[in-house]
């Protein structure tokens, strides 16, 4: 009798442990269902062929463009410039350029003396400028990308013109593309601003240059 017993016994406590092996089972069974799935987004890598701004600091190029000097038309520009990167941001920047003035309104349509020799049109400016650039990017395909950056400067220097060597103040802007990681396009704008009485009272003449560029790095 006592045999029986035990028998039911182990049979009642191994149904228990089978039913409780089951409920949990069936718990995690469940805990898998009701968990959200995680899907892997496949994304497509594209190769970018980028160039770099080369280590150098020093930036020498030369540039050529057309100047509106005032009151006296506008004229072909050749001048060179060397520049310091001093971060990466701000830059200093030293210029050159000459042209040759051409002839006023009055002097085209009066067909009478020249207000100037032609050594005394000789129109030449030097400047010594600080910059700031905000670098970019600039796409020209989906897979071929330039560094690039727009920048604006200031500065001052000397203009010579009319045979006499005036104070000259400068402002500008530019765009400048990175073609290679030494080679750089540049275009820029600026004014030249001075005093001048050569043709009347005193006063403040804008110049404006407009030029197309090449630099190196070294």
């Amino acid at each position: 009798m006592e045999s029986w017993f035990r028998g039911v016994f182990l049979s009642l406590v191994l149904i228990s442990i089978s039913a409780s092996a089951q409920q949990t089972i069936g718990e995690d069974t469940q805990d898998e269902l009701d968990r959200p799935m995680i899907v892997e987004p496949k994304v497509e890598r594209r190769d970018i062929n980028e160039a770099d701004i080369d280590t150098e600091d020093f930036e020498v190029g030369i540039f050529a463009g057309v100047i509106s000097i005032e009151d006296f038309s506008n004229s072909s520009l050749l001048g060179a410039r060397l520049t310091y990167h001093i971060s990466e941001g701000f830059f200093t920047e030293a210029s050159y350029a000459q042209a040759t003035a051409g002839q006023t309104s009055f002097e085209i349509l009066s067909g009478g003396a020249p207000f100037l020799t032609e050594e005394e049109r000789d129109y030449s400016y030097y400047d010594l400028s600080l910059g700031y650039r905000f670098s970019g990017e600039t796409f020209i395909t989906q897979n071929w990308v330039f560094n690039s950056d727009f920048y604006i400067q200031a500065g001052a220097g000397s203009t010579t013109f009319g045979s006499d060597d005036r104070s000259t103040v400068s402002i500008g802007a530019g765009y400048r593309l990175l073609l290679t990681d030494w080679l750089v396009v540049r275009i820029d704008a600026k004014d030249h601003i001075f005093k001048s009485e050569l043709i009347g009272p005193e006063k403040n003449t804008h110049n404006l240059a407009f030029s197309l560029g090449l630099s190196v790095f070294f």
